[in-house]
């Protein structure tokens, strides 16, 4: 008999729908009820495109057994982080706290009373392995410890809350200089945890950590570590390696290796859209490698062809796991985009063989449960032949070739996947809902590709996606997060707003002709103010006050974790409008923002990168007045804390004026002039 979580609309909620487990979603009613009957709750929060995720949801939540006993001594809700972030982030701090460490599925206890956590953990198999007991076993010692021993409980409890509420305070002590010496370190440590790592840990992007070393290279300034060297590093070995899908485009995950190997198969927008936008600051820096070029087409090509709904706005993920079979009862992780040595033998000549293995990292033994992960072994431009090969993967993979498809339509849950009539494998299920913080990420990368490249796909389809959520994401005046098939849902979050008015402000970069987009940019700052600011403290609170009220606390994001935390995009924001508008209120909230979390800028650099992006605005911040084929002409540039204003009257015989927040250069009378003006002023 299905759950109460037949009634929703999210896809990972809804593989859950006919465990025997009475799940419910995060409601009212659930939690009375849990306060009502005195059962803990069981929090398990998960995203649809999650591997282990999906491994739990077939063991452990299908079993009968474990089913009984959690229906009856607990309370079980579903929550899935996509829609709820803010929840997802108290309770992975929490878990953070009582372990050392997180991840997903999270599984987490809480007290019906006040919803404080008491014990958690990640992944429970249905039967002891990997060191772990066996879920069962651990939902008999929970409950066992919730009844017997309360003064512990209340301890433990006492102690959770104090931490999360202190953390959510911050408690700035005393001002930290707002300086180039807080940049140096920023940028400094930063560029330490891109580091290639020896100790076979998983390989993430991690492109705020990239960005800011990036950012850091075009200072004449020694740091410990080479951040020219590790951002191109990072770049090349995301296009090289096994994250990055050769055939058909688009990045995984993350690595489960130190090597850029062998992924975790998911593809995610969020990740997407950021690396798409750093290999085209990486390119307009200087690193003008063939694999990059390629892997941002192919990356566009797969958004159009997989990731984008008819009315223009793009899916959320892909999953990593996919039916070998119409008659198979659980999917395989990532079967649809790997390759037998056999396989290989049978598709492709002996020479175009031979090509590939020259090429790519292609065995008989393979690299991957016997089947071979492509992964490049050099950064160089493909050859014409090379490519046709990699074309007849494509066309088995698919069913048809790269040119006869200009829509591949989403398998949308797992009966799609297993009864739709594929002509090539099985594809993985696409979560179709639309994210407004994810959407604005790739609009983001979108508009900077265009931006470096010119390509007019590009900008299509970046303008394609944000008027679909300028139309269409707003409820009785107020931005939502999510899209389910043309419904809106869900008040937007601080990452939605800040990330979407970061994507309006990317576009007025690439079109400055185009008035309406820093005009949207303002409309939208104001009502994100108004929902968000903390007046008292700094900073954006990641929801409004009407939608906290059965939150433990109110958090302000400042750690940057898969995406950039909202506070350091936002106050980069601020600093961008006061240039572009000569509205110094702009830059004053940008200091209150930036002074409230410096005291973590200070202690903890290594978890806020996208904050030191934002105080290499707020020192470095440059508005380049001058006329629109001087802008085309500098946007193929990397001037990371530039913004172009059109001047139609200019001083006489110039042709810019370069100016900060407070005072403008002598006008300058050549590109040249105004790029060593540029440089001048980021050196200061």
């Amino acid at each position: 008999m299905p759950n109460h979580l037949q009634s929703t609309q999210s896809l990972y909620l809804q593989k859950h729908v006919d465990n025997p487990i009475n799940w419910w979603y995060w409601c009212e009613s659930a939690l009375a009820e849990a306060k009502r009957d005195n059962k803990p709750i069981f929090l398990s929060i998960g995203y649809s495109s999650c591997h282990w995720c999906t491994v739990m949801e077939g063991e452990a939540f299908s079993d009968r057994a474990i089913a009984d006993y959690l229906n009856h001594n607990f309370l079980p809700i579903k929550v899935d982080r996509e829609e709820r972030p803010d929840i997802d982030s108290i309770y992975m701090q929490a878990l953070q706290m009582m372990t050392g460490q997180g991840g997903w599925p999270l599984n987490i206890f809480l007290n019906p009373e006040d919803l404080v956590p008491f014990y958690g953990g990640t992944y429970f198999p249905i039967e002891p392995k990997y060191g772990r007991p066996g879920f069962l076993e651990i939902l008999k010692s929970v409950r066992r410890f919730y009844d017997q021993e309360p003064e512990k409980l209340m301890a433990f409890k006492s102690e959770i809350l104090s931490n999360l509420q202190q953390s959510a305070t911050l408690g700035v002590d005393r001002e930290v200089s707002l300086d180039r010496d807080l940049l140096n370190q920023g940028i400094n440590a930063n560029t330490a945890a891109i580091q290639p790592n020896d100790l076979g840990r998983p390989s993430f992007p991690m492109i705020p950590y990239s960005a800011i070393a990036l950012q850091g290279s075009r200072f004449e300034q020694e740091y410990d570590y080479n951040t020219q060297a590790l951002s191109q590093q990072r770049g090349l070995d995301l296009v090289t390696g096994g994250i990055y899908d050769h055939v058909s485009g688009g990045f995984h995950r993350y690595t489960v290796d130190n090597t850029w190997t062998v992924p975790h198969f998911e593809k995610m927008l969020y990740d997407n859209g950021q690396i798409v936008e750093y290999l085209a600051n990486l390119w307009s820096s200087g690193v003008q490698q063939p694999a990059i070029q390629r892997a941002i087409a192919l990356t566009v090509q797969w958004l159009k062809r997989e990731m984008t709904h008819p009315q223009g706005y793009f899916y959320a993920a892909q999953d990593a796991d996919n039916f070998t079979t119409p008659e198979a009862v659980e999917p395989e992780e990532g079967d649809f985009y790997v390759w037998s040595y056999q396989e290989l033998e049978s598709l492709l000549s002996a020479s175009e063989l031979a090509e590939l293995e020259q090429e790519f990292t292609v065995t008989p033994v393979g690299n991957f449960e016997g089947k071979n992960v492509l992964q490049r072994l050099s950064d160089s431009k493909l050859a014409d032949s090379l490519e046709q090969a990699l074309g007849k993967l494509f066309t088995v993979r698919y069913g048809q070739p790269v040119t006869e498809i200009e829509i591949f339509p989403p398998a949308k849950n797992n009966q799609e996947a297993k009864t739709n009539h594929w002509q090539g494998r099985i594809p993985p299920v696409t979560d179709t809902k639309a994210i407004a913080a994810w959407n604005s990420l790739m609009i983001s990368g979108l508009a900077r590709a265009y931006g470096v490249f010119k390509s007019q796909s590009y900008l299509d389809l970046a303008t394609e996606a944000i008027q679909f959520i300028l139309q269409n994401q707003w409820l009785e005046g107020r931005l939502q997060r999510l899209n389910y098939d043309g419904v809106a849902t869900v008040p937007a979050q601080s990452e939605d707003y800040a990330l979407l008015i970061k994507a309006l402000l990317d576009l007025q970069a690439a079109c400055p002709e185009d008035p309406q987009w820093l005009e949207h940019a303002v409309t939208i700052q104001g009502e994100f103010d108004d929902l968000l600011w903390s007046i008292e403290q700094g900073g954006y609170y990641n929801n409004s006050t009407d939608a906290v009220k059965e939150l433990l606390v109110r958090e302000r994001s400042y750690m940057d974790n898969a995406t950039p935390a909202a506070n350091g995009i936002a106050i980069a924001n601020l600093i961008r409008l006061s240039l572009l508008t000569d509205n110094l209120e702009y830059r004053e909230q940008a200091q209150q923002g930036l002074q409230a979390f410096s005291i973590v800028m200070e202690k903890s650099p290594t978890a806020c990168p996208s904050l030191f992006t934002a105080l290499d605005w707020w020192l470095h911040g440059t508005s380049v007045k001058t006329t629109i084929e001087q802008i085309e002409q500098l946007s193929s540039h990397y001037l990371p804390t530039t913004v172009y204003r059109i001047e139609a009257e200019l001083p006489e015989n110039s042709i810019a004026l370069v100016c900060t927040s407070s005072s403008c250069l002598e006008p300058a009378t050549t590109m040249e002039q105004i790029l060593e003006q540029i440089r001048q002023v980021n050196q200061n």
